[in-house]
This record gives C-alpha cells, structure tokens and sequence, in this order.
C-alpha cells in the first residue's frame, strides 16, 4: 500500500512516499523558504538578450530572473516560473497568460504547487501521514481529506533511508554502488563494482542492466538535473551503447522527463533531465539548508539537556541570515523547546559549522 509521509521539524518537511516498506519518492517542503517554482508574476523587461533567445527582467522586491520570447524593453509581462533559481543561475521564467488591467508593476500574481502537492498529484490515492498538528494546519483544503494524524511519521529504517539521499555515495542491486558527484556543468555517477569476484552468477553487463532501475530512482529522489553522465561498472567499452535502450527504459516513468541520449566515446552513457525545482544537494547544502539541519538536531538531541537558560545558535553569517528570514522556523523552534532562539552571527563560521547553547 502506498503512503505519503510527512516528518517534520521547525521549517521543513520531509516528505517520503512508500509503497509497503520501500521508499519510491522524496521530496522537502520548506513553507518559509519558498523556491518559487510554479510561481506567476508580472516581470519588467530590463534588457533584452536576442542572442540567448529572451530578456533579463526584475520581479517584485528587487529579485531578477531570465524571460524567454523577444520582448520589448520597459514591458511588464505576466510569467511563470519554470526553472528556480539554482546551480549559480537565478529564476527562469516564460510567458503565461494575460496581466490583470490593473497590474502596474511587477507583482506576484499567483504561487505554484508546494512539493507536497506536487507528490500527492502524482499518488493521488495515497493517504497523507502527519506527525505534526503544526504541519497539519498549512496543508491545502484540496488535501485535508487525505490526511491522517499518526504518532510518528518515520521509524529510525525510513529516517536512515531519507538520509541517504543526502550521501554522495549509495548501494545498487548486485553488489555494484554509485557514486554521485555534483559539478557546476554536469553530474557525474561513477557505477563500481567492489567486489566483481564475489558475483559469479551474473555478468557485468546484466548487472548494470539490472541496478539502472534502482539508480533511476535515485535520480528521480534526489531531484538530479541537466545533463548526467553515467560510467559503467566493469563493461568493455564496445558493449556500453548496447546499455543505453535498458538504461532508457528505466527512465521511462521519470516526471522530469529524463531520456538516455547514448553513449560517448569514452563510453559514458548521457542522461538529460529536465530542471524544475533544487536538486537536493542544493537543498542541504544551501545556508538556509544547514540552517534548518542545525534546528533539527538539537531538538533530536534535546533530551537530557539542562534549559534553564535561552537557548543560543552560533553560525554563519548565511545561516544566520537565512533563520531571520525563516520566522516561521525560529517560531516553531521555540515552541517546541519552550524558549526563544537567540542568534548569533559568526564570520569566521563556515555554513557547515554551528555551535548551541542551552
């Protein structure tokens, strides 16, 4: 039976869809932190750029994005987010339908679908499990059907899984383990096999044939984008292009519409992946990010801890800026530890590290 979980703590949650015990779908939901994905507004057009097929234009408070079409410098337009910002590249946005007659300038005109409902569209008869009244109260009216209050939305296997996906590195059927690796221009998943001796019952070639379903999902859960390139565990390079057909196969139900493009000449199999929304290495890896990390495991460890004083975050000038801005997090913070969260800016912090007092 398939489920929609929701885990969450102050500004984030975690939303894993199982099937039985088996994790088929991930996603994270930060209602303070907003990717803005979906997203309509009226956009001006500051500076036209023919060449790169659109416009450079500014949104509401001062942020810009990237327009495509030929449009007239001074325009306002109406326009839908289609890429976030992400990878170093800000907003990408294209033409969507007609501007209010009393639109003036530019304006958020209507928000795209959260990350939840974007998975409860794609299970649509999955039931939605909550762990938090906090949670409960910003779901949708179109959801609240669906929801049912439990205890505990992840045990400590499901907890551990959905940490995983945070792992540069992850186990494939048949011994083999993928290694994936972020670049700025591409990303790069080294298919090994450790232990090719121990698998005498299997060629090298159905291995890899076998494990590009469960390296799929891994693609589709932790949101990869762009162009991937993959390199096969322990197969001759003449052989590789004949891996491309099952490769696509599996590929076939991803919602990003990912396709297997072939092999190169080094006998890399290339993958391109629509972007949409953050890859989850963005995600984690963002101020805002280990801002809400650090949130996290100080509630998890709270147990025991002395808290007659006010509790004190010390951290990066981002992660400090990030919580400022996140007051839907600091709140549920301090409710669920009773007291206020100061916060103190350290420059010499990398976003990574942080340091709490009780």
């Amino acid at each position: 039976m398939r489920e929609c979980r929701l885990a969450w703590s102050p500004g984030e949650a975690r939303i894993a869809v199982c099937d039985d015990e088996t994790l088929i779908d991930f996603a994270l939901w930060r209602p303070g932190m907003s990717d803005g994905y979906g997203d309509v507004h009226a956009v001006r057009v500051q500076k036209a750029a023919a060449a790169l097929g659109g416009a450079f234009v500014t949104l509401a408070g001062g942020g810009t994005g990237f327009l495509t079409g030929t449009h007239q410098e001074g325009a306002l337009v109406a326009a839908r987010v289609t890429r976030s910002a992400q990878n170093g590249k800000g907003l990408r946005l294209k033409p969507h339908g007609v501007l209010p007659q009393a639109c003036e300038a530019p304006q958020v005109l209507g928000r795209g679908p959260t990350p939840l409902e974007t998975l409860a569209a794609r299970y649509p008869d999955a039931p939605i499990l909550c762990d938090a009244p906090a949670l409960m109260a910003l779901l949708p009216v179109a959801l609240r059907s669906r929801l049912e209050r439990v205890g505990q939305a992840f045990d400590s296997v499901l907890d551990a899984r959905c940490d995983d996906l945070m792992a540069a590195q992850t186990p494939l059927p048949h011994g083999l383990c993928a290694t994936i690796t972020p670049t700025p221009a591409l990303t790069a998943i080294d298919l090994d096999d450790p232990n090719p001796d121990q698998r005498r019952q299997i060629d090298g070639f159905t291995a890899n044939r076998q494990a590009f379903s469960a390296l799929a999902a891994e693609i589709r859960m932790r949101n990869l984008s762009g162009a991937i390139l993959i390199d096969p565990a322990g197969v001759a390079l003449r052989k590789r292009p004949a891996l491309v057909p099952f490769l696509a196969e599996a590929l076939t139900d991803d919602p990003q519409q990912a396709k297997a493009l072939g092999a190169t000449a080094l006998g890399l199999l290339e993958v391109v992946r629509t972007r949409g929304r953050p890859a989850l290495h963005e995600l984690t890896n963002s101020p805002g990010g280990h801002a809400l990390a650090a949130l996290r495991t100080i509630l998890r460890e709270k147990e025991g801890r002395g808290r007659a004083g006010k509790p004190q975050l010390r951290a990066s000038v981002g992660v400090v800026r990030a919580l400022e801005a996140d007051r839907d997090a600091m709140a549920g913070f301090a409710l669920d530890w009773g007291a206020s969260l100061t916060l103190v800016m350290d420059p010499d912090y990398p976003d990574r590290v942080w340091s709490f007092t009780p």
